[in-house]
């Protein structure tokens, strides 16, 4: 009876060793799984506008230091049906445009709204891209034809600098004014403002945050931009040398690394904020039509793990490892019930990982998605 009571208990002490080896070999790529950001939509999100207000094409979102939301969108892009209770005479009981710009705390108040034309600048003909800066000053772009300005207000929309005119682009050598400007990025520490330029010229520029003074401004691989005609897009073919149009974003990480969407190309470059080009990594390389990559928001977390990318012509929003680009996980897809997009347009992440997103063409909505997943540890 002895020699089996020993192998019985040997066998069960290999059994229980196998199994602890496994809880060990488990433990870490579960761990891992879990810190990966992982979503779900909150279709409570934002609550009802005031006063018979409705969103056109929503053109731009961002968060800013207090985990505030702001939103620009076009006013203009809204069908007569839409605005029904603005026409004269009315044909509805709804609706009539919000204001351009709006303010959304976390929970989907609306906490304040301005913008349109005014006194001492030139309002954008479509509104495209928002930015607030840790000084509290709210930049604005625009991308219709002779959107070739940026335009910097106080959080209560007062004027403060136009950068470029509301006239026509000089082109991307050009460096007094602009070329349908995408987006911006504002760098705290040297006082600088990067610009996505954008939908008529291709390239990145800079200016001084307060003067408005031009810095320095390059292309593709941080060469100089050219507005030459490029050939079609070509999946199979080599590495495009010149951005596309438009460039649509430009955002800028505590390391200094600044990421830039060249979305027809199906690309982000990495750039140090002189232009120096340091990678670049492309995404679903065989789709056309309006490109795959819209937007970029950093990961909130202290090393800045992740990137998360909106694609508006595949509509899902990828994340990305930032260190190398690698998606480790995604979520969306073409669709109108929420948690889905129509041309996913921007995005903005806050410091507790909720995702605020902002859809064009006939989407006309913003939408949050809040983080289910221990990611930011």
């Amino acid at each position: 009876m002895t020699p089996t009571r020993n192998r019985a208990r040997h066998y069960l002490s290999k059994a229980i060793s196998a199994c602890f080896a496994a809880a060990i070999l488990i433990a870490p790529a579960s761990s891992h799984a879990a810190d990966i950001p992982t979503f779900a939509v909150d279709a409570s999100w934002p609550k009802p506008l005031p006063n018979n207000w409705i969103l056109g094409e929503v053109g731009g979102i961002t968060v800013d230091s207090q985990g505030h939301i702001w939103v620009i969108h076009r006013p203009r892009s809204l069908t007569d049906d839409e605005k029904g209770a603005a026409l004269n005479p009315p044909r509805s009981k709804c609706c009539v445009s919000a204001p351009p710009v709006l303010e959304f705390d976390a929970d989907g108040n609306l906490l304040r709204s301005w913008g349109g034309p005014g006194e001492g600048y030139e309002w954008v003909g479509r509104e495209h891209g928002i930015e607030v800066d840790e000084k509290g000053f709210v930049w604005i772009g625009g991308n219709a034809d002779n959107d070739n300005a940026i335009l910097k207000f106080t959080l209560d929309g007062k004027f403060v600098m136009q950068i470029g005119k509301i006239a026509p682009s000089k082109g991307s050598g050009d460096t007094t004014q602009l070329g349908k400007p995408a987006e911006t990025a504002v760098d705290k520490d040297a006082n600088e403002i990067f610009v996505a330029d954008g939908y008529g010229n291709r390239r990145v520029i800079v200016f001084d945050a307060t003067t408005g003074a031009y810095k320095r401004h390059w292309g593709a691989y941080g060469k100089p931009p050219s507005d030459e005609k490029q050939p079609p897009y070509d999946p199979n073919g080599p590495a495009p040398q010149q951005f596309a149009n438009p460039v649509h974003c430009v955002k800028l990480a505590n390391d200094g690394l600044l990421y830039v969407c060249d979305r027809m190309n199906n690309r982000i470059q990495v750039f140090r904020k002189d232009g120096t080009f340091v990678k670049e990594w492309f995404y679903e390389k065989n789709t056309r039509g309006n490109g795959a990559v819209w937007d970029i928001a950093i990961w909130p977390d202290p090393k800045q793990t992740y990137l998360l990318s909106a694609d508006g012509e595949n509509n899902e929003i990828r994340v990305l490892k930032r260190d190398d680009g690698t998606v480790v996980g995604s979520f969306g897809r073409s669709g109108r019930n929420a948690g889905q997009f129509h041309w996913v347009h921007a995005m903005a992440v806050d410091a507790k990982g909720n995702v605020y997103t902002a859809e064009v063409d006939t989407g006309k909505r913003i939408q949050k998605f809040k983080l289910t997943s221990d990611a930011l540890r």
